[in-house]
């Protein structure tokens, strides 16, 4: 039987949402994380509720994957645990609650009371900014470095709120091959699988990124907007952000408000230091991207590679999801001579394993 709407027309579910929904959850118990899976599963509870919150989720198009639609509730109803305005999740954030269909009525419950004020979540994709992703993309780096020269202008596509756009202020300990600042409070630390990267350490001339709606790590509201989309199973994933948050307030990262096709555009348009590598680099965003806005990035960065020569080179760092598979693939283009994809490794999408196979 179809769920009974409030405005009372019956919504079959695409059962594309059904199947978003499941592999969301699954994937989350994949990845010790049986707190998100339990939220994300209640989602099929809600679809039979009469809420806007179900009545949404339930006429969703069958784009519910590409849209992460699953995760945009989660971090509704974790920004509500955060933010102290209702309790009654709290036992299934502690652990205590494990049992589905009791943490189904408590969702849907919690939905009803806070419908209004949970329907925005489901306006946008979630902003996962997570540091941990860095550790790949600084092995790229290490392993660039060792192959065209050390010195990289750094761009970031999607940086969300520039987490990773202060890469260069983060300390690195990857396989045992250690790059970046001594004194970092911010320590990347994931396990390593496979050879340690090359040690030749890279020097960061420049480091900026772009959004289309940048988050400001210094404003309380818009920190905690972010840290409620951090998964409740990953206390350490909380903790690299709240040492994120901190950097950000001795000096916030350089972030434009920008689209990003337009924006890779103009930088690779713009004036490049002799001697320096210019990267473009993104991670785990490429799916949220119109497919339009993919085309022309790819295009304009393959035009900029074709005149790149040795003083001003040129390289695409991107850490991706493969559509596939749905591991997550480290790729580097550079240029001159690397113009074909090179899969130095995958990692996991929260920095917490990085699988090498690039050669050291």
């Amino acid at each position: 039987m179809a769920p009974i709407t409030p405005s009372g027309i019956p919504v079959a579910p695409d059962p594309a949402v059904i199947a978003a929904i499941d592999w969301q959850a699954d994937y989350a118990d994949r990845n010790h994380a049986p707190i998100t899976a339990r939220l994300v599963r209640a989602q099929h509870a809600l679809m039979a509720g009469p809420t806007r919150i179900g009545e949404r989720l339930a006429a969703w198009p069958a784009t519910a994957m590409e849209d992460a639609m699953p995760l945009r509730l989660t971090g509704g109803l974790h920004h509500l645990h955060l933010a102290g305005r209702d309790d009654r999740l709290a036992p299934v954030y502690a652990g205590a609650l494990t049992d589905q269909a009791s943490v189904n009525a408590r969702v849907c419950a919690v939905v009803a009371d806070h419908d209004a004020a949970l329907l925005p979540w489901l306006d946008g994709p979630p902003q996962t900014n997570e540091a941990g992703r860095s550790a790949a993309i600084m092995g790229a780096l290490l392993w660039l470095a060792g192959r065209i020269g050390p010195r990289f202008e750094l761009n970031e596509l999607g940086a969300s709120a520039g987490v990773n756009t202060m890469l260069d202020r983060f300390r690195f300990d990857l396989g045992g091959t250690t790059a970046g600042a001594a004194d970092s409070p911010l320590r990347i630390t994931p396990q390593w699988q496979g050879p340690p990267p090359p040690a030749t350490a890279p020097v960061i001339t420049a480091i900026r990124g772009c959004d289309r709606a940048p988050v400001d790590l210094t404003d309380p509201d818009q920190a905690q907007r972010l840290k409620a989309y951090v998964w409740a199973d990953s206390p350490e994933r909380m903790a690299r952000l709240d040492a994120a948050i901190a950097l950000a307030h001795r000096q916030p990262p350089r972030l434009d408000r920008a689209d990003a096709g337009e924006w890779a555009g103009a930088r690779l348009a713009s004036p490049q230091e002799a001697d320096t590598t210019r990267v473009i680099f993104h991670s785990i965003v490429w799916q949220y991207l119109p497919e339009a806005t993919r085309a022309a990035i790819t295009a304009g960065i393959e035009a900029a590679g074709a005149r790149a020569d040795a003083a001003r080179r040129l390289a695409w760092v991107r850490l991706e999801t493969n559509r596939t598979t749905f591991r997550h693939e480290l790729t580097v283009r550079y240029w001159p001579g690397g113009a074909e994809p090179v899969v130095l490794g995958t990692a996991h999408a929260h920095g917490a394993w990085v699988e090498w196979f690039g050669p050291g």
